[in-house]
């Protein structure tokens, strides 16, 4: 039985699954490398494995759901999803740290083990840790959903929001065999705050122009323009 705190009926599926496992699986999972006998009883072998797990996850819920992406840009999506940054986001929404901690509670100093579950690379590699243990324990198409559910929203934050259309269009330009070059038009306000105007040119003739806060994010929107008028977003 897991010694995690109990949680209310409305959490997410991973989580469910994650508080199920044996407890000798828990034990694996939540076993920092600073107060495991060796690094080999640590969670750092299922972090290993627990990385090709999210991956092919992601992988596969992105190439089914989106057909009409090239390889490129399918790459770049599961990249981000998949990073630390990312794995860190579902691990704090899953709590792992608190359950880190109370494991490790008598084993480490207090201050040391509040370090360790907020760190950011020790929460990814705890989620990943966690699908590894439960792959182990049910195999793959058994945790897949639950997977995809928990990073339903890295997902959409990936297609939404990180999205380098200044790449999308080069490469896109590229197979065209097209280049693209940006001009700031124009600059307004005080240098602390400014806002950018920029156009992008493809083979010389301006196709997008768009706004940011920064140079670089208004040639982002530019890209974005041109992007549309060419179909590709």
């Amino acid at each position: 039985m897991s010694t995690t705190s109990p949680r209310t009926s409305s959490r997410g599926r991973l989580d469910r699954l994650i508080d199920e496992l044996p407890e000798e699986r828990l034990d694996k999972v939540f076993t920092h490398s600073s107060w495991a006998p060796d690094r080999a009883s640590s969670y750092e072998r299922l972090e290993f494995l627990g990385d090709s797990v999210l991956e092919l996850a992601i992988a596969r819920v992105l190439y089914d759901d989106y057909p009409d992406f090239s390889e490129g840009r399918l790459a770049k999506i599961r990249s981000h999803v998949v990073s630390r940054a990312s794995c860190a986001v579902v691990a704090r929404e899953l709590d792992l740290g608190s359950r880190l901690q109370e494991r490790g509670g008598d084993l480490i100093p207090e201050e040391e083990l509040q370090r360790l579950m907020k760190n950011r690379n020790v929460l990814a590699a705890l989620l990943e840790a966690s699908l590894a243990a439960l792959f182990l324990q049910h195999g793959f198409h058994k945790i897949e959903q639950a997977i995809i559910e928990a990073f339903a929203g890295r997902i959409e934050y990936a297609l939404t929001t990180h999205v380098d259309y200044k790449t999308e269009l080069q490469e896109a330009l590229a197979r065209r065999g097209k280049s693209v070059s940006y001009s700031v038009l124009n600059a307004e306000g005080a240098p602390h705050d400014r806002t950018f105007t920029c156009a992008a040119n493809v083979e010389g003739e301006q196709v997008g122009v768009g706004n940011g806060r920064s140079k670089k994010a208004a040639e982002q929107a530019a890209a974005k323009e041109v992007l549309a008028k060419l179909g590709i977003t």
